[in-house]
């Protein structure tokens, strides 16, 4: 397995860029389901239950640096690197996105809140990260996925989610470090 000494150092020339599958084309529009999803900062968040403006960021999952990567190749898999410079990215932007319209923020992935609460202290966060670790949320809206190393992984994407409907997507997303600044652009143009 590799080791990844800087998870934030990447040259993007050289990973391979994720291609538009399709898996996203059915979001807009759509319906958030009631699903609890548990969330770094000790509670549940039930994304179709809030109102307002919604900003979430779903990644495959983040790493721990110098930790082992799951899978030798995990650079070459389209859309898996880079979890933590899009993480951060929202962290850094995080001001802004509230002051162009976004009520919440949050990221998503299917690993375990206690992995996830390690990474949001570690990284500083200002927002909670939420645990799709038993995948509903996923399954219920069919997001496009990954299978690695036997997990289920949620493919690098963001949603703008206004009053518990899905009213733009992300996606593919690549580089991950530009999606907070590409959403930032699309709350600033389209103001509620």
């Amino acid at each position: 397995m590799a080791n990844q000494p800087n998870i934030m150092d990447v040259d993007w020339s050289a990973i391979p860029a994720p291609v538009d599958d399709g898996g996203a084309a059915h979001l807009r529009g759509a319906s958030i389901p009631a699903v609890a999803l548990p969330a770094t900062d000790g509670g549940n968040v039930i994304l179709a239950d809030l109102t307002g403006r919604t900003v979430v960021f779903a990644y495959p999952r983040t790493g721990e640096p110098g930790k082992i990567a799951p899978v030798d190749d995990w650079d070459m898999i389209p859309g898996a690197r880079g979890c933590t410079p899009q993480t951060c990215a929202f962290r850094d932007l995080f001001a802004e996105l509230k002051a162009a319209g976004a009520d919440h923020v949050f990221g998503l992935s299917t690993q375990s809140t206690a992995y996830q609460t390690e990474m949001a202290s570690r990284l500083h966060l200002p927002f909670a990260v939420l645990s799709d670790e038993a995948l509903e949320l996923t399954r219920a809206l069919k997001l496009p996925t990954m299978q690695v190393a036997g997990m289920t992984l949620i493919k690098r994407m963001a949603l703008i989610i206004d009053d518990g409907r899905i009213s733009q997507v992300f996606y593919p997303v690549f580089p991950p470090d530009r999606n907070a600044g590409d959403v930032l652009a699309w709350l600033r143009a389209n103001r509620r």
